[in-house]
Formats: C-alpha cells, structure tokens, sequence
C-alpha cells in the first residue's frame, strides 16, 4: 500500500522492516484526512483502510465534518480501536468510536482555517505515511500534502475527480497531480497556499538532502 519513507525513530524503522508483532505493526502511523466537501466514502478508499486494520496500524485522523467523519465512521463500523483522534483547542468535533484524543493548542490570535491547520500539522508531523481524500479543490488537503512531503512522508492521494490513485513522494509527483486540477481552481489555491514557492521549497530541500 505505501512505500518506505523516512522513520523518525528507530524502533519505528525497525517495526516497518520487520513488524512481526501486532505491537510493532502498531508503531507505525498514517494520516488519513480529506476534503470536508466529500460526505460519502469511496469504495476504493475503504477496500485502502482496510488494508491499514489488517496490517493494525495506528489511524491519525482529525475530528472536523466531511472527509474526517466519514474516515471515522467506517472505522467505528468495523470496531477498530487503534485510533488518534486530533483536535484544536479543547473541544473535540466529532469521535464517532470514542476513541482516545490529541487536542493541540493554538494561540488566542488563531482562527478559521489556521486554528485547526494547526492540529493538521502535527498529525503530519507524528504520521509515517498518509492517505489523502482530494477533490482538487480543498485547500486544507493540499496543505497536509505538502505537510506530509516537508516531513518526508509518503503521501497516496485519493483524487476524487477522476477517481484515480496516485503516490506522492516529492515535488515532481505533486506537481504532476495538479496540473489535473482546473485553471481556476488553481488560481484560487495559489493565492491561498503560494503553492508554486512551496513546490520550489520542496525541490531545493530534496535537492540539499540528496
């Protein structure tokens, strides 16, 4: 399902070469989140999280409505209890399976779409991988994607227009996935995420790393 990327710590690497036990199979983490727009979880992406129960890996998943929610709700239905539930602030939005909880604080001046960007944020910080719901449209989803990648994460993104899968692993790929996306679309997101420094940012990290 997802490819090796970069471990934080070494047991975690070792449990991703070798995880012959459910506990070390546990350690490693992925990041599911979407676009709020999306109410109704794609077969494809279910037949994906089963994947992620049957390997007993830890969900991260944050608690607004849409992607989240529904992401939730297919995990309560199949009574998987190896779940982080991530919220801003101290109210937690949505815990469909009463799961265990994560509240990240934020600063007073925060709000709207930087307040629970934040939460965001350090989900892609703590994840090994992450599987991404995208409508081409979310700016949310596409900031976690470049999030996972600033991390050197693995990202699979689910994108919801065509229906169609696709691996991200730098820049280049990203960048292949939004030239799908519509003009206009793009225009909107580029004033609202800079997109095109990021994707520099990200080219001249790889490019420093290697």
């Amino acid at each position: 399902m997802f490819s090796c990327c970069v471990a934080k710590k070494d047991e975690r690497l070792a449990a991703r070469k070798n995880p012959n036990s459910e506990m070390e199979r546990s350690m490693v983490k992925v990041f599911i989140g979407g676009s709020r727009a999306i109410t109704n979880l794609p077969p494809s992406i279910a037949a994906r999280i089963d994947n992620i129960i049957d390997s007993s890996f830890t969900v991260l998943v944050g608690d607004a409505s849409g992607a989240d929610k529904c992401v939730q709700k297919y995990l309560a239905e199949r009574k998987y209890e190896n779940v982080l539930v991530f919220c801003a602030g101290n109210l937690c939005r949505n815990n469909v399976g009463n799961w265990k909880t994560k509240a990240v604080s934020a600063d007073a001046n925060e709000k709207g779409f930087d307040f629970y960007a934040l939460k965001d944020l350090q989900m892609a910080r703590e994840a090994d991988y992450g599987l991404m719901i995208w409508d081409a449209k979310s700016r949310g989803t596409l900031n976690n994607i470049f999030n996972l990648l600033d991390e050197s994460r693995n990202v699979l993104v689910f994108f919801s227009p065509d229906q169609s899968f696709h691996t991200i692993r730098n820049a280049q790929d990203l960048s292949a996935l939004l030239v799908k996306c519509g003009k206009q679309a793009l225009a909107i997101l580029e004033e609202k995420l800079d997109i095109s420094k990021r994707l520099t940012l990200s080219r001249a990290t790889i490019q420093t790393v290697a």
